[in-house]
């Protein structure tokens, strides 16, 4: 029997960690339990991909532009034709595997600002090819989340009907694409793909609190008011981030997305405080080393606390989806949420002395809770070979 051709496919290597998490847990599956596997890539950012994990990678866009605003006629002619040309290539790609994976992300939802010409068509083409060629496109732990736009949710929607197989990261994802029409009777759920990473050892807590921003602006029906949104968001985290310092603790700001600098920059200059600094972080390996040797981690982003729970520090959640409120409730932290759309600095600031108090009883949860997620994920990577490849054949078992 030849060797499987797997494809792995999103917005990998374009400075998300989160995205490159999920795609390196599906590569360490891979190697450790396929090593016969051929892997390459079409992605964000296949430089970046090629670099990190040694796989060939080609762009996943024609038009280089692609998630640029369009204002001028040469920029919206390129654009209109590159989605002709990603059709094209895209199918070109998709013929040459036996199967394409969508490793984790939110690929299946609108949380944050979405167009759906974007990565919505991108997906759509994906899942069209493959049905199209017979190659099996598997969305392997996946985000999905309830769709107000119309354009998006359609795009959305067909796309997982026509993919082969389909699991997600929480019941909710679930739930909203049962919502959107798709049968998900035969869909599993399991822990999000970032926590088969290896957790890193246990670190020396010396008073230190990290807490990761954002770039926020609300999600995909904000975009009137996001700017308003962005302001009260660091505004508040600045406020909380001061208060800490002039309490004389060390606070460490982390990112988990390129665009994440700015806002960490101009939190640390407006407090102006030498405690605050800003750790740099290309990986979600670094992003738990942080959380590890930190006493408290209080972050915005869903990867970000995927890592300090994964770590077994103790972390309050700036939520701005539903996905972060079920990710802390599973992980038993399911009392310290605050809204990142309302941040209130003092009540934050009263609900994180109220996590330093129960510190020493929720590393324990979390101990516990890390245990039972590694088994589920071993569910899920056995369910993965099982589609992926069946003794006979490398054919995976449609879903419905």
């Amino acid at each position: 029997m030849t060797a499987v051709r797997v494809g792995v496919f999103g917005l990998l290597g374009s400075g998300n960690s989160g995205n490159d998490g999920s795609l390196e847990a599906v590569l360490r599956y891979l190697r450790a339990e396929h090593p016969e596997a051929v892997v390459d890539a079409l992605c964000g950012g296949p430089e970046a991909v090629t670099a990190r994990y040694g796989i060939p990678a080609r762009r996943l866009h024609w038009y280089r532009g692609e998630y640029r605003t369009a204002s001028r006629a040469g920029a919206l002619a390129g654009k209109g034709l590159g989605k002709l040309v990603d059709a094209v290539r895209t199918a070109a790609w998709v013929r040459r595997h036996d199967v394409v994976i969508v490793p984790g992300m939110g690929v299946l939802e609108a949380t944050l600002p979405l167009r759906p010409w974007g990565f919505p068509y991108a997906l759509l083409l994906l899942c069209a090819s493959g049905r199209l060629a017979g190659t099996g496109v598997a969305l392997v732990g996946v985000g999905a989340a309830p769709i107000g736009d119309r354009p998006t949710r359609t795009l959305v929607r067909w796309s997982a009907k026509l993919a082969t197989y389909r699991s997600y990261r929480d019941t909710l994802s679930r739930d909203a694409m049962r919502a959107m029409g798709v049968d998900t009777a035969r869909d599993e759920v399991h822990p999000d793909l970032a926590f088969a990473l290896p957790a890193p050892p246990p670190g020396t807590p010396a008073g230190t609190v990290c807490v990761g921003v954002m770039d926020f602006h609300g999600g995909n029906g904000d975009r009137a008011r996001a700017g308003e949104i962005h302001r009260r968001y660091v505004r508040g985290v600045t406020r909380f981030v001061r208060a800490l310092a002039e309490e004389g603790r060390p606070v460490r700001l982390l990112t988990g997305d390129a665009c994440d600098a700015k806002v960490a920059a101009a939190i640390r200059d407006a407090v102006g405080l030498p405690l605050v600094t800003a750790a740099e972080t290309a990986s979600l390996a670094d992003l738990m080393e942080e959380a590890a040797a930190a006493d408290a981690v209080v972050a915005t982003r869903y990867h970000n606390l995927v890592c300090a729970l994964k770590a077994g520090t103790p972390t309050l959640a700036l939520s701005y989806a539903a996905k972060s409120d079920a990710l802390m409730e599973r992980m038993g932290l399911g009392g310290y949420c605050h809204p990142a759309r309302e941040i209130d600095a003092d009540r934050l600031l009263a609900q994180f002395r109220a996590l330093e108090k129960r510190s020493a009883q929720l590393r324990g949860t979390l101990a516990e809770r890390n245990a039972v997620t590694a088994r589920r994920l071993e569910d899920q990577f056995t369910a993965l070979t099982a589609a992926l490849f069946p003794t006979a054949g490398h054919t995976l078992r449609e879903a419905p």
